[in-house]
């Protein structure tokens, strides 16, 4: 992870690598040097393919690919580039770099839209 040849994925890690991610991600080293789409992300964005899942998806993944109104995880750095409570929530929960939007680690991100 810090030298961006793997993603701390947050959902999992519950964040034991986001200071090596940020690490790699200042210096634009591995993956960092270009733009990429996490392995998640895309998934989450296509899980509505013909092809069958090898498992159902969870009652959240559901609602959050059904949610995801065309946003991607192009990442957005401050809750001032984000338009509404329901967006905010749905990088908080599908994007590798939502949980910086939880500025106060309750779950909720960009209060001040919600």
């Amino acid at each position: 992870v810090e030298h961006g040849q793997a993603l701390d994925w947050p959902r999992y890690s519950h964040g034991a690598y986001a200071a090596q991610q940020a690490k790699a991600e200042a210096a634009k080293v591995g993956l960092w040097v270009g733009n990429f789409q996490a392995p998640w992300d895309w998934r989450a964005l296509h899980s509505n393919v013909d092809a069958p899942s090898s498992r159902p998806l969870d009652t959240v993944s559901r609602k959050l690919v059904s949610q995801s109104g065309g946003y991607s995880c192009e990442q957005r750095r401050y809750c001032s580039q984000i338009s509404s409570c329901d967006e905010a929530q749905w990088y908080r929960h599908s994007c590798s770099w939502g949980r910086k939007l939880d500025w106060d680690g309750d779950g909720v991100a960009c209060e001040s839209l919600c």
